[in-house]
């Protein structure tokens, strides 16, 4: 996206509009739940401030008391009792607001984020492949804690704020009407200046955010391919890119820190220039007995109260905006319908019997719609039969397969399960009779255990037991110190290729799947664990339909039926031997690379 656009969609979002609150409208909803949190906590808040302003009102009174002209009956001994007091009752007052809105945001945030999660993980593969990992964990992050800060600090303390410059300008409007003429006409032009220059704040501030969002980006991706980075030396060019977006980050933060200082100079020499002026007008006034010193002195104390308030406003204005902005973002993956409904665990309601029918399926990605990857594909699988699907990379081997599991949608033709089709099934249904064997196998952070119960978490423990020894993993899982509880770490990285491959078929075969798919489980294993690997994989396709994309052709010489695909057509089909006869096919081209023949 270009400069301009982005400063374009930076404007817009800088605007408080009826329609950014209508937006925001799906996050206030979960205030609801603590509503009653929320107007006590407003109440409080409410009588804190209107106490705060009756507080700054008595140090004027020590003046009236000692020039013998007193406002209140009490002496100097009871004036300085009733401050505690007071401020006794305002420590109170502040713990239950700050509570209060405590128990608001951080319960309400909680619901939000687990929504959030909850619709991330729901929404179909071809939106979030289309997305960076780092944005998608801002969103979640450090657009909910904005949201989150604006609830617990930022609308409280911008209503207290309100109230007190109501509360001050009222106080100061009739106590003393000519001095308040006078300090009113400096305010338009201070307020004016504040919206300049908060609008170019904003700005900046929101720039470089986005920015740090980049630098969030880099990290995750450094750190995520991390052996990448390194098998190719290229720290120093990860480190260039993330130098760049930080000198971004740091250039927009010095072009709103130069708004802010010209804002502030303006501020000293304007405001304060302008409370002076009041001030020398005020002490004429004493001097010429037209007011009495309790009163000069509330009065300084009101207008420093009213012009803090003002100056306030502008900061917590600008807070409310950006969670207002950030807010739409999140609201914006919210509204996206997800793929089904995954708040409980759903069994299948159907055990499928395995039969697979791809009828003329074309299919080209929708982040790619002008390469036909699949072009009129026709496939039947018997129950209980083992097919391969072999041909060069970007055949569209792998892409039928995630067809199959509904990970995207065919553009043209049908593909059927047991004669019926696949769209018409409940997805649930689909993907719970069947498991894949990648090539690459990413484990989760956690235990042994916690993994292979990835298959059916509801498992117990016999039964992962059970599924780790069919998957030739039980051995090497003995051999560890804490057995099942050994922490695999990141994606698996403190176990070999050959052991994640068998954690993963035994999770598939605690699934029990009636359809099972080995996406080249075993292209990447030394001979020993291939050994393994295949023994285990051959009693997890024991009565199962199984699909077998492979480039070692010797792991298919024994299925039913082999399926050469080539520019996203089928080129050949036939068993192992029936393919060998042709002797110019594409086939036996790949088994000449493989095989002497």
């Amino acid at each position: 996206m270009s400069a301009n656009k982005n400063e374009g969609k930076s404007n817009e979002k800088l605007k408080l509009s009826k329609e950014k609150f209508q937006k925001n409208g799906l996050i206030f909803r979960y205030l609801i739940p603590y509503r009653v949190q929320f107007i006590l906590g407003l109440l409080v808040l409410s009588a804190g401030s209107i106490l705060f302003l009756v507080i700054m009102k008595l140090p004027g009174e020590v003046f009236n008391i000692l020039d013998k002209n007193p406002t209140y009956p009490m002496n100097l001994n009871q004036l300085f009792l009733s401050i505690l007091l007071l401020l006794a009752l305002q420590s109170i007052l502040s713990y239950f607001r700050i509570r209060l809105f405590a128990i608001v945001s951080e319960k309400s945030m909680a619901s939000l984020r687990k929504d959030l999660f909850k619709n991330m993980v729901s929404l179909p593969i071809p939106w979030i492949e289309d997305q960076r990992v780092g944005e998608l964990t801002s969103r979640i992050t450090n657009d909910v804690t904005q949201i989150q800060g604006a609830l617990a600090t930022t609308v409280a303390e911008f209503l207290r704020q309100i109230i007190i410059l109501i509360g001050g300008i009222f106080f100061i409007v009739f106590a003393m009407p000519r001095l308040a003429l006078i300090m009113l006409g400096t305010f338009p032009l201070v307020v004016f200046a504040a919206m300049y220059f908060g609008k170019h704040i904003r700005k900046f501030t929101k720039e470089r955010q986005d920015e740090l969002a980049q630098t969030n980006v880099v990290v995750e991706e450094t750190m995520q391919n991390i052996r990448t980075v390194k098998a190719f030396t290229n720290e120093w060019f990860e480190l260039g890119r993330y130098a760049s977006h930080l000198n971004k980050v740091v250039s927009l933060a010095l072009r709103a820190a130069t708004m802010r200082g010209l804002f502030a100079s303006f501020i000293v020499f304007v405001m304060f220039g302008a409370l002076f002026f009041i001030m020398w007008q005020a002490a004429l006034m004493v001097e010429n007995g037209s007011m009495v010193k309790g009163d000069l002195v509330n009065f300084i104390i009101f207008t420093g109260i009213i012009g803090g308030a003002i100056a306030s406003l502008g900061t917590f204005y600008t807070e409310l905006i950006t969670a207002l902005g950030a807010g739409e973002r999140i609201v914006d993956i919210l509204q996206m319908p997800g793929e089904r409904n995954i708040d409980s665990p759903k069994p299948i309601s159907k055990r499928f019997h395995g039969k697979i029918d791809f009828n003329q399926v074309f299919f080209a990605y929708p982040s790619r719609p002008e390469k036909i990857v699949l072009k009129g594909i026709d496939i039947s699988v018997s129950p209980g039969e083992r097919i391969a699907l072999v041909g060069m990379s970007g055949a569209g081997k792998s892409t039928l397969t995630q067809l199959l599991m509904q990970f995207y949608k065919a553009d043209k033709g049908e593909i059927f399960i047991d004669d019926f089709p696949i769209n018409k099934y409940d997805l649930s249904d689909v993907r719970g009779n069947m498991a894949i064997v990648p090539q690459d196998v990413m484990l989760f952070g956690g235990s042994i255990r916690d993994n292979i119960a990835y298959g059916n978490p509801l498992a117990t423990d016999s039964d992962i037991m059970e599924a780790a020894k069919k998957a030739n993993a039980w051995e090497f899982i003995e051999g560890f110190p804490f057995k099942m509880e050994t922490i695999v770490g990141e994606r698996g990285i403190k176990l070999s290729g050959g052991q994640k491959q068998r954690v993963a078929i035994a999770r598939a075969i605690l699934k029990d799947p009636a359809i099972l798919i080995l996406d080249e489980a075993t292209s990447s294993l030394d001979a020993e664990s291939e050994r393994l690997v295949q023994e285990a994989l051959q009693v997890l396709m024991v009565g199962r339909t199984s699909i077998i994309i492979a480039h070692r052709l010797a792991t298919i010489k024994d299925v039913n039926q082999i399926y050469v695909l080539e520019n996203g057509t089928i080129a050949e089909k036939g068993t192992h031997q029936e393919l060998l006869q042709n002797g110019k096919g594409l086939y036996t081209s790949l088994a000449k690379l493989q095989f002497e023949y």
